[in-house]
């Protein structure tokens, strides 16, 4: 039975334990915002800032766009960008042309970016000009079936008017200042952002609700490739709002976006907790210690959503002690967990907690949170406001008592509706508790006396590095591939930095004798995205089998704890 949550020492006393989304679309928090804050900076980006006001009207043409190119309710529509503003107007413009944003990896490579064009059934990309021409290879290499027809091409600086000086760090200005040319898009046509932007089309009339798809994020699992997880508006509005309340977010709050929004977390937890509350955004497009130093010191930064690996290279600054961090009140994350050195570090130092989380892209982002005033180290959190998770026995399905390993279900308003075109994973994916349907994380943990969720291990095959989720099923489908790979098994190795990474146990054909490992990354790398890209390779005369002939990948993942 669910314990009310307010009867936890834990729980936040300021806080209900359950709350109602709003009955309205993610577009409204902007609407609300532009008129009540019209001209309050909504995101700063290399020194501009575009106000609440600029953001919606901005947003609305490029709706406008989309709904000329032929965009309708419920058509799917890729975003592919590193962290920029055209991101969130992206996401807004969609949201406005009723239509569902499929935010992808901009590390992906065509042959990963593929399957979102042709699995979405998509019809449109927006993407900046450094990522277009492996998003217009994707689209190209589709030889039947659903491809690019339109792909909307910006470049960094266009969010700024031209004579306007911007702040671009030393490191970036190469490629942030680069005017790459338009690729070829066969079958369809390239716009270019700025055009986008200044047309007079107009938006059409708003019809999504609370239960139209706000978001299709792709999640890989064990087996065959990337599933789409539908988010509909309620799912991510409820996030967005409990993080803002939960974090003690408010229309001052400044928020270091330095977390990739192309990922839930960064989606929901950021940028749409952000917009919710009418604060200030301060967008990096990719992680430097330094600039996030300087960004924190110079806007007065009070809210940081970030992974362990990031703070831990800023406390490595040799100039820390030049930055002003006494204006942060709030910086927390998940992914991986937070070394008790670095929190004790970050206390004495700054007097500031880690305040770690977990979810999922299946849930939204968050379902279990640390209380920002007692949070546990390395530790899940507490059941978020209007969750209820348990342990449950992996054979009987009943909840096991405090202290007792099982896996950990979830059940809320978060929760995904289900995976895109996927029914028979959507069955996998769910079970029945008392006539309520839970969602199976497949991570086995435990809860204390106090109510605080652990993780200790994963019934899921999967590898966690710097939070980014790397699925081994995929890399190894790519990695036969290679003439030179007769059988290929994947497997987590310690990384010091990175918390984990891949290693790869390949045997090489007899052809093939002097493939070696750095020759077969360095393929690896021209495939797929850089993190997921095996750091260890190594040589093997076989891979132990089971009786059916299936690599008993536990046995090796077990064998390479054991020498940790």
């Amino acid at each position: 039975m669910q314990r009310d949550k307010r009867s936890l020492t834990a729980w936040p006393k300021r806080l209900p334990a359950a709350v109602e989304p709003p009955a309205t679309s993610l577009w409204d928090n902007l609407g609300v915002n532009a008129r009540r804050y019209p001209d309050r900076t909504a995101l700063a980006f290399l020194g501009g800032n575009i106000s609440y006001q600029q953001l919606k009207q901005t947003s609305e043409r490029l709706a406008g766009r989309l709904h000329a190119l032929g965009v309708r309710r419920g058509d799917r529509v890729l975003v592919v960008m590193q962290n920029c503003p055209q991101l969130v107007i992206a996401h807004f413009a969609i949201a406005r042309a009723n239509a569902v944003v499929v935010p992808v990896n901009p590390m992906n490579r065509a042959e990963e970016l593929r399957h979102y064009i042709t699995d979405a059934q998509a019809k449109v990309a927006i993407t900046t000009a450094d990522l277009a021409g492996e998003l217009a290879a994707a689209s190209n290499g589709i030889e039947s079936g659903s491809h690019l027809e339109h792909l909307i091409l910006s470049h960094f600086a266009d969010v700024f008017s031209e004579d306007e000086q911007l702040a671009i760090p030393q490191g970036w200005r190469d490629w942030l200042t680069a005017r790459h040319p338009s690729p070829n898009l066969a079958r369809g046509n390239v716009v270019q952002w700025r055009d986008a932007v200044r047309t007079d089309d107009a938006p059409g009339e708003l019809l999504i609700n609370c239960d139209d798809l706000a978001l299709l994020p792709y999640t890989s699992g064990t087996t065959g490739l990337p599933k789409g997880c539908m988010l509909p508006h309620s799912n991510v509005m409820h996030n967005a709002i409990t993080m803002s309340f939960w974090t003690s977010g408010t229309p001052e709050m400044v928020s270091l976006a330095v977390l990739p929004l192309f990922h839930i977390t960064g989606i929901v937890c950021v940028m749409h907790a952000s917009i919710f509350s009418g604060g200030t955004m301060v967008i990096m497009p990719r992680w430097d210690r330094e600039v996030a130093g300087q960004l924190i010191s110079q806007y007065g930064v009070s809210h940081w959503t970030s992974i362990p690996t990031m703070i831990i290279d800023l406390l490595a600054s040799p100039r820390l002690d030049s930055y002003d961090l006494s204006s942060l009140v709030y910086i927390g994350g998940g992914g991986a967990a937070m070394p008790q050195t670095i929190a004790e570090r970050l206390l004495d130092q700054f007097g500031l907690q880690f305040v770690e989380g977990y979810g999922l892209t299946e849930s939204s982002a968050v379902t279990l949170m640390n209380p920002c005033d007692t949070p546990k180290l390395q530790c899940l959190g507490i059941p978020f406001m209007s969750v209820d998770a348990r342990i449950i026995d992996l054979d009987s399905g009943l909840e096991v008592a405090d202290g007792e390993q099982g896996e950990i279900v979830v059940h809320g308003p978060q929760i995904f509706r289900g995976y895109w075109k996927r029914e028979d994973a959507t069955k996998e994916a769910f079970m029945t508790i008392g006539g309520k349907r839970f969602l199976r994380t497949g991570d086995i943990g435990y809860k204390d006396q106090d109510g605080y969720f652990f993780i200790t291990d994963r019934l899921k095959r999967m590898i966690n590095a710097s939070g980014y989720k790397i699925w081994p099923a995929e890399i190894e489908a790519l990695m036969f591939r290679h003439p030179g790979v007769q059988e290929v098994c994947i497997i987590s190795s310690t990384d010091t930095y990175r918390g984990e990474t891949v290693k790869a146990l390949v045997v090489r054909k007899p052809s093939h004798g002097d493939l070696t490992a750095q020759s077969l990354i360095e393929w690896c790398r021209t495939q797929v995205s850089a993190y997921k890209v095996p750091r260890i390779v190594e040589f093997v005369v076989g891979l132990p089998k089971n009786a059916s002939g299936k690599v008993m990948w536990r046995f090796l993942q077990e064998g390479e704890s054991a020498n940790r």
